[in-house]
């Protein structure tokens, strides 16, 4: 792996990326009284943990110490999901909620994409499954609008 820092932190971002939408639906799910969203949620929550895992191992083979999320960023994200679910909890809400962090995530992705030259061909591939995995859950959320 050639050693520079957009390579790092690319693997970095595309951990943080997942990490917000694991922390979000973990966030979100106690609030949601909707059976069939919340086994949806859940379903995505296992798909994020898995794809974390499997980037957790690369970067532990590599050496690179995965950056966390700004805590401050967390509680943040934390009061924006009990304000917004506090009012409405609707499956309608969870899954507007869900679609717009979803679509900042393949955002983001889709930016990291675009810079593809500057990053080795391992580090793409990371970046390309996690944004074929945000462009499917957001496809499945519209199901609940």
């Amino acid at each position: 792996m050639n050693d520079n820092n957009y390579n790092i932190k690319a693997l970095n971002d595309t951990y943080k990326n997942a990490h917000i939408a694991l922390q979000s639906i973990s966030d979100l799910l106690p609030a949601v009284d909707d059976e069939d969203i919340k086994k949806e949620l859940q379903e995505q929550y296992d798909g994020y943990e898995k794809f974390i895992g499997e980037l957790s191992s690369f970067m532990a083979e590599k050496n690179i110490e995965p950056k966390n999320v700004n805590p401050f960023k967390k509680a943040m994200l934390w009061g924006s999901i009990k304000m917004k679910t506090l009012m409405d909890n609707s499956r309608n809400q969870v899954a507007e909620m869900m679609i717009k962090g979803t679509v900042t995530g393949i955002n983001e992705l889709t930016a990291m994409k675009n810079e593809s030259e500057n990053f080795d061909p391992e580090i793409l591939e990371y970046i390309e499954k996690l944004l074929a995995l945000e462009e499917e859950y957001e496809q499945r959320l519209k199901k609940y609008l």
